[in-house]
């Protein structure tokens, strides 16, 4: 890790996660703003989290950049002689957050599977289950100064959904939902980001094809196989799970693809590898496998019924 790092991309965190949107004033006075008449007693709204992505006054401003040259180039908490002294405490609670983190990883093993895709400049597939603490993982991989995208389902309980975004956001991981990740996740690879995704997660409306897990069939999401396949992506397989210290071990695998012309056949394949990581890191870890879902409740209607859901 560089933890050098945390110096530019603290203030780069405040200005893409915007503490303060916007403010709101009343004009004491008639006045022109750039072509607009403001009347005295008008109500007029200042957008900060606008002004933070002007592309006149700020290069790439719809990037997150953790070196970004002069970070503090940003409105959140004001700026000049009206900046807030927010400002400096943000920092600070991030600055605190982020050396914490690195902290808590003791064992890194496979981090040169991620230096290698990156060398390739076509981005990473990351695929990994709900296995061990994955939300620290994803902070770390920021931390390291890899662009992250996490692709997320929403949760039924948005005020639970909107606090979990606003924290995933400020360790720097970009959240995106899984109906814009056709999307957004190309994107994300022509700039050369690590695209995370889950895949154990068995839901309705969710393109999956069966493969063995335990031994039983179970409903695997298809989605990682089928990007990394179209964009010629690396893949890895991560699990960011906790040792006898406390602390974590970051545990990398690069997961085999090897194209054949037949997609269907490929994207099976793919599938089968990455679940037999995930099974090989719950049979060694089996009390942090934190997925309390039925994971065989949908199988094929041929299976036999010594290997259906227990």
């Amino acid at each position: 890790a560089n933890p050098a790092l945390i110096e530019t991309m603290v203030p780069e965190i405040v200005r893409w996660q915007t503490p303060l949107a916007h403010m709101r004033r009343t004009a004491v006075e008639d006045f022109n703003l750039n072509g607009a008449e403001i009347k005295k007693g008008d109500k007029v709204v200042m957008w900060y989290i606008s002004g933070n992505r002007d592309e006149e006054m700020i290069e790439n401003a719809d990037d997150f950049i953790i070196d970004r040259p002069r970070p503090r180039q940003h409105l959140s908490f004001g700026f000049g002689i009206h900046r807030c002294v927010g400002n400096r405490l943000a920092e600070m609670q991030l600055r605190i957050v982020w050396e914490e983190i690195l902290a808590r990883i003791e064992r890194v093993d496979g981090w040169e599977h991620i230096d290698a895709a990156l060398a390739k400049g076509r981005g990473i597939i990351a695929v990994t289950g709900h296995i061990g603490n994955w939300e620290l993982g994803g902070a770390y991989v920021a931390a390291r100064g890899v662009g992250i995208d996490a692709v997320v389902r929403g949760a039924a309980n948005k005020l639970f959904e909107a606090y979990v975004t606003k924290t995933r956001t400020e360790a720097g991981v970009f959240v995106v939902h899984d109906k814009d990740a056709v999307r957004r996740t190309p994107r994300a690879l022509r700039d050369n980001r690590l695209v995370a995704l889950l895949a154990d997660h068995d839901a309705l409306g969710l393109a999956s094809t069966f493969v063995p897990f335990f031994g039983r069939p179970a409903k695997t999401p298809r989605g990682p196989a089928v990007f990394a396949l179209r964009f010629d992506t690396p893949m890895v397989f991560i699990a960011i799970v906790r040792q006898p210290s406390g602390r974590y071990a970051f545990l990398v695998e690069p997961v085999e693809i090897t194209p054949t012309g037949d997609r269907e056949h490929d994207v099976d394949a793919i599938v089968q590898r990455y679940t037999q990581l995930l099974e090989a890191r719950v049979r060694e870890y089996p009390e942090q496998y934190f997925w309390q879902h039925r994971r065989w409740r949908r199988q094929p209607p041929d299976t036999p019924p010594h290997l259906r859901e227990p």
